[in-house]
């Protein structure tokens, strides 16, 4: 099964991506040359690692009624110059009141489950090409 992701130029340094029926918009900052109008496509693949280990916690607690308000998750990224990239990525989810403390290392047991992390441990194979159509 394939996934198919549209990618479109809108002008400037705009890049868009379209999954389906979503447009996830992306920009470059004012001082690259964009018009800082959306995220920067690596705000987004951070913002999805983050997210990705959110929607496993929430599901977690959801399935055992584990109530959530309060709940949230920080993501920080030690960065490198020397390599130039982030080289360890840490996830502090602040649990709410009352969470149950039989179920605190699940919860982080399934965040580490996080198809998007998966898929950095145990990285796809890349291919690009280019032809006129």
């Amino acid at each position: 099964m394939s996934k198919v992701i549209d990618v479109t130029f809108p002008g400037g340094l705009r890049v868009d991506a379209k999954i389906g029926e979503t447009l996830i918009p992306t920009d470059q900052p004012v001082a690259a040359g964009g018009d800082d109008s959306a995220p920067q496509p690596f705000e987004l693949f951070l913002a999805s690692l983050a997210t990705c280990a959110g929607v496993y916690a929430l599901s977690f607690c959801r399935s055992r009624q584990v109530d959530t308000e309060g709940m949230t998750l920080t993501m920080s990224c030690d960065f490198d110059p020397e390599v130039k990239r982030y080289t360890r990525m840490k996830f502090h989810l602040k649990l709410p009141e009352g969470f149950p403390e039989k179920h605190k290392e699940s919860v982080i047991r399934s965040m580490d489950l996080c198809t998007v992390k998966k898929h950095i441990v145990n990285a796809p194979e890349f291919e690009i090409t280019a032809d006129y159509e």
